[in-house]
C-alpha cells in the first residue's frame, strides 16, 4: 500500500536537469555525510557515474573538469570534497560576460559592406605589381557585383573606379580608359545563381511512372 507520493512541485529545483534527479539525489547524500574519507570516495564514484553518460569523453581530462565543476553546482557549492581541479566559486559562474567588442565602422558606401574596406585596406599593404593589379580588378569585380545587387540599374566602371579611388583614399587607382570590368549582366546572372536555389521538378516523372503489381 503506497503511503506516501512524492511530487515534482515538493522536490528541489534540479540544477543540471540533464544528469537527472538521482544523481541530485546522490549529491544530496553525500553532502549529510561526515566522515571525509567516505564523501570523497561517494564523490568520485558520483563523478564516475556522471561520466557514463558521456562514455567516449570520461577519460578526457578537459572533460573531468567539468565534470567535478558540475558536481560542485549539483551540490550548490555545498559539498566539501578533494577535487583534483579547482573548485569553482558561485560568483565566478554567476558573473556577468564582459561586452562583446562589435565592430563600430561606418563605411562611406554601405552597399559594399565591411570586407570590401577590409580587401582594399590589405591590397593597399601590397607591393606595386602584377599581384596588386590584379587584386585591384577583382576587388573592383567584387564592388561592381555588391553594387548591382543594391542596384539593379546598370553601373558604369568609371563609378566603381571612382568609389575604389575614394576608399583607399587614393593609394589603389583603375584607370577607365585602360581597365574594363566584367559585364553588368554577366555579374547579374551571378548573383541570381547563387541566391535562388533551383528546384528540380519531378511531376513528369510521376506523371510516366506506371504502378507495378
Amino acid at each position: 500500500m503506497i503511503t506516501y507520493l512524492e511530487y515534482n512541485s515538493e522536490r528541489n529545483e534540479l540544477k543540471i536537469p540533464e544528469y537527472g534527479r538521482h544523481i541530485q539525489k546522490m549529491v544530496e547524500y553525500a553532502k549529510t555525510i561526515e566522515d571525509d574519507e567516505k564523501r570523497n570516495n561517494i564523490a568520485k564514484g558520483i563523478v564516475d557515474v556522471m561520466g557514463n553518460m558521456n562514455p567516449h569523453l570520461r577519460d578526457v581530462p578537459d572533460f573531468q573538469h567539468k565534470l567535478w565543476d558540475q558536481l560542485f553546482i549539483i551540490s550548490n557549492f555545498e559539498l566539501e570534497v578533494d577535487s583534483p581541479f579547482p573548485k569553482p566559486s558561485r560568483d565566478e559562474l554567476y558573473a556577468r560576460p564582459e561586452p562583446l567588442a562589435y565592430p563600430q565602422n561606418f563605411p562611406k558606401y554601405r552597399f559594399y559592406g565591411n570586407n570590401i574596406k577590409r580587401m582594399i585596406d590589405e591590397a593597399i599593404k601590397i607591393e606595386d605589381g602584377e599581384l596588386k593589379d590584379g587584386l585591384m580588378f577583382n576587388i573592383a569585380n567584387h564592388m561592381k557585383k555588391c553594387y548591382l545587387n543594391w542596384n539593379k540599374d546598370s553601373v558604369s566602371d568609371k563609378i566603381i573606379f571612382d568609389h575604389l579611388r575614394d576608399l583607399s583614399n587614393g593609394e589603389l587607382d583603375l584607370k577607365a580608359d585602360t581597365e574594363e570590368l566584367s559585364d553588368a549582366n554577366a555579374l547579374v546572372r551571378q548573383v541570381k545563381k547563387y541566391s535562388k536555389p533551383q528546384k528540380k521538378s519531378f511531376k513528369g516523372n510521376n506523371r510516366n511512372r506506371k504502378r507495378k503489381y
